[in-house]
């Protein structure tokens, strides 16, 4: 056998030990954080994609497990006690969200309702008060209507409801390196920045982002305003 044979077989078998590895890993390190409640940081999602194909699939493996573990525990927490709750449904989008209250159910008509839902995910809040909602991944009318993405007044990257001045800022993204940014874009596309690029759909919005990702400094934060 030849020694680029025996190199070969080497590599080979290094490579499937390295992705049994990542992925014990991963699965106890998922693991951990759905037995303490925490959610998956944007670090730790990012470490996940960044390995070959089968790292996405190993991700969405356990995103689904933890998606069905924290149900699991939410209906345990309701059932847990004969508490009236009162009970918000909505559809939470890549942009913007809607909700409504339905009024206060006992913790079986809650599990009832659930049961007929089965794309709604529950979570008890902070006041012990019942969301019942389901996750979309397209825009909401709101930012179909009025969606902006431009700067904030710190730098970062965010999305308004509406043009940038009138600063009504519906999440933001990222914090943009300004000179860099400057540097490496024309002049025009600064000024849209600035003014606000409209944004009407689902591909707009992801085309945006991708674009000044590239200028992103440090790890993406996604907070409500």
């Amino acid at each position: 056998m030849s020694i680029f044979n025996i190199k070969r077989r080497m590599r080979r078998r290094l490579r499937r030990w390295r992705r049994a590895i990542w992925t014990i890993t991963a699965c106890a390190v998922v693991f951990a954080m759905v037995c303490l409640e925490m959610p998956l940081s944007d670090q730790l999602k990012n470490l996940l994609t960044q390995d070959e194909p089968a790292a996405l699939e190993t991700l969405a493996t356990l995103k689904e497990w933890a998606a069905e573990n924290e149900q699991s525990n939410f209906e345990a927490a309701i059932s847990r006690t004969d508490q009236p709750r009162i009970v918000h449904t909505g559809k939470v989008y890549v942009c913007g969200e809607e909700n409504k209250i339905i009024g206060i159910l006992k913790p079986n008509e809650i599990l009832e309702l659930l049961s007929r839902h089965p794309n709604w995910q529950g979570r008890l809040d902070d006041e012990g008060e019942v969301w019942l909602e389901e996750h979309v991944a397209e825009l909401s009318e709101t930012c179909k209507r009025k969606g902006y993405i431009g700067l904030d007044s710190t730098g970062s990257l965010s999305l308004f409801e509406g043009k940038p001045d009138k600063e009504k800022v519906m999440r933001t993204f990222f914090q943009i390196d300004i000179k860099s940014m400057e540097t490496a874009l024309p002049k025009e596309v600064i000024k849209q920045l600035h003014d606000g690029i409209r944004i009407q759909d689902l591909e707009e919005y992801n085309s945006v982002l991708s674009t000044f990702s590239d200028f992103a400094v440090g790890p993406a934060e996604k907070t409500k305003h």
